[in-house]
């Protein structure tokens, strides 16, 4: 089994690389290998509506997003770890899952979704809140643990110190490797949720 692991900070080894390592650690334990992109000092521009990801099969804008698609695609699950700026996820990574989950069609029914949130005090549960909602839309279970999803550290490092936060990213990963397997020996017995036709309303017809 695998998952996918989203670092969304321009810091590469910064506070949120140390919270999703402790993931990464104990999902090696779990058996469950990892790959980690990081993708927060990369320059990836929105969505702009433009829906040539339906005739492409992949977006227009040919940058990181697309070369995370296939490896999404693979994964059993996949893990969204953000640094809060204004109580909110890094905007780089908001563009980034934006088109990522717009523009891939395979179905993502029962793939597994965890969001992480790194802050220096405030901010974490919106960020959460947030992160989780690109799970929700498309059939994906999210993934909890002993408290929201959240590490606290302002200086490099010091999330290393957070460790009520650590213990709570260790939890998540071993609640997420329970649930991974789960599904797939639930595929195996009854196979994946019947789904209706889908039925598209707005607030004029």
């Amino acid at each position: 089994m695998k998952v996918l692991i989203i670092n969304g900070s321009p810091h590469p080894s910064g506070n949120t690389s140390i919270a999703l390592k402790e993931m990464e650690e104990t999902f090696r334990k779990e058996g469950i290998e990892t790959e980690t992109v990081c993708i927060g000092n990369k320059d990836i521009r929105g969505c702009i509506g433009c829906g040539k990801c339906f005739e492409k099969g992949r977006c227009v804008f040919d940058d990181v997003v697309n070369e995370l698609a296939p490896k999404f695609e693979e994964a059993d699950g996949l893990v969204i770890g953000s640094p809060v700026y204004y109580a909110s996820a890094n905007a780089t990574l908001v563009a980034c899952l934006q088109r990522l989950f717009y523009s891939t069609r395979f179905d993502k029914t029962m793939k597994v979704g965890a969001s992480v949130a790194v802050a220096r005090r405030g901010g974490c549960s919106a960020t959460y809140d947030e992160l989780n909602k690109f799970f929700t839309i498309c059939g994906m279970p999210v993934a909890s643990s002993q408290y929201w999803n959240s590490v606290h550290g302002r200086t490099p490092g010091e999330a290393s110190q957070d460790l009520e936060g650590l213990q709570t990213m260790r939890t998540l990963a071993r609640n997420m490797a329970f649930l991974m397997k789960s599904i797939a020996l639930g595929k195996k017995e009854y196979g994946l949720p019947e789904k209706e036709p889908v039925q598209r309303t707005n607030f004029i017809h």
